[in-house]
């Protein structure tokens, strides 16, 4: 069993350090095996907003944890506590996945795990994370950043999309997206989206995407273009283009990309059909173009992939939800 170690101390932000809690406290209805150990690990009684805690541990136990997670902290006007800025960087040391949400990063930042390395943390606060830590490469455009070992999260619902990531990397996209369906979240918004949208997304009913998307998602087989999007939608390509990136910070081909490389995680997870089957079923046309995007957007081959997250023969892709998608 993975354990997780949440770095609590005072000052804390209860929104992140809760959801992190929930995503990794329980295992969702019907995912089996293996799950989280998750510790509360502090100086001592905290309190996080207005809600007081007892660490399960004291700070000394995060080099013992498989994966930290330091929430968000409320006042980046001073410095963090040594003691959790020390205790941080000795975990990391020992091997730790460590991952920051919202403000955390300050505290990674001061442990110098940033040192050289792209990272982020809410846009209100990334001009003063770049300006007293000059040696990180400060992002303030996107939700999330994963340096392998080390991860940083912007602030809130960003927190979670992170968190799910994490599920992502360790069980496997369909678990994390039952795990997603518990929160009520979309199953995955890619790190690199942007933290916030110029202009409000409609109510679901106004939203001039609202019928494009479920009618995508069901041919995700078929060789769509933007073109194709377009006379759907019934609007110019370039209007397409707009109402895009304002609901989904991506352009109408990236985000279709992102969609057929989802639904070739969960059929590598969940069938037993051939690369060359499944490239056909996610409209990747052949075996080779899957593999070229796969391993450019995954990091590694969809072989290596299915070998990691699949532990037993899954169905053919015809019992898949009792239809190809």
């Amino acid at each position: 069993m993975s354990t997780v170690a949440l770095a609590v101390t005072d000052g804390m932000l209860h929104f992140e350090l809760s959801l992190a809690y929930e995503i990794f406290g329980s295992a969702p209805d019907g995912v089996t095996g293996p799950w989280y150990d998750v510790a509360l690990c502090g100086p001592g009684a905290v309190r996080a907003g207005r809600f007081g805690l007892e660490p399960d541990h004291g700070l000394d136990q995060l080099p013992y944890a498989d994966t930290v997670i330091v929430p968000g902290w409320a006042d980046v006007d001073v410095d963090p506590p040594a003691e959790l800025v020390a205790a941080v960087r000795a975990a990391h040391e020992a091997g730790a996945r460590v991952a920051s949400l919202c403000t955390g990063a300050f505290v990674l930042a001061a442990a110098g795990l940033l040192d050289g390395l792209r990272a982020t943390t809410h846009w209100a606060h990334t001009d003063i994370l770049a300006a007293r830590y000059p040696r990180v490469t400060v992002d303030p455009d996107v939700l999330y950043v994963d340096n392998g070992r080390v991860l940083t999260s912007a602030g809130k619902a960003a927190a979670m999309d992170l968190c799910l990531h994490l599920v992502r990397l360790d069980h496997g996209s369909s678990v994390a997206n039952i795990t997603a369906r518990r929160m009520v979240v979309p199953p995955h918004r890619d790190g690199g989206q942007a933290q916030f949208v110029t202009t409000p997304v409609p109510a679901p009913a106004n939203h001039p995407l609202a019928e494009l998307l479920p009618w995508v998602l069901q041919r995700l087989d078929q060789p769509l273009t933007v073109e194709d999007l377009a006379r759907q939608a019934r609007m110019s390509s370039r209007n397409l283009g707009r109402h895009f990136r304002a609901a989904t910070g991506t352009t109408p081909l990236q985000w279709l990309l992102t969609q057929r490389i989802r639904r070739a995680q969960e059929l590598l997870e969940i069938t037993g059909d051939s690369v060359d089957t499944i490239a056909a079923a996610t409209g990747m046309g052949t075996a080779t173009t899957l593999r070229r995007h796969f391993n450019r957007t995954v990091g590694v081959p969809p072989d290596a992939y299915r070998r990691t997250f699949r532990s037993r023969t899954g169905p053919s892709l015809d019992d898949v939800d009792g239809r190809r998608p």
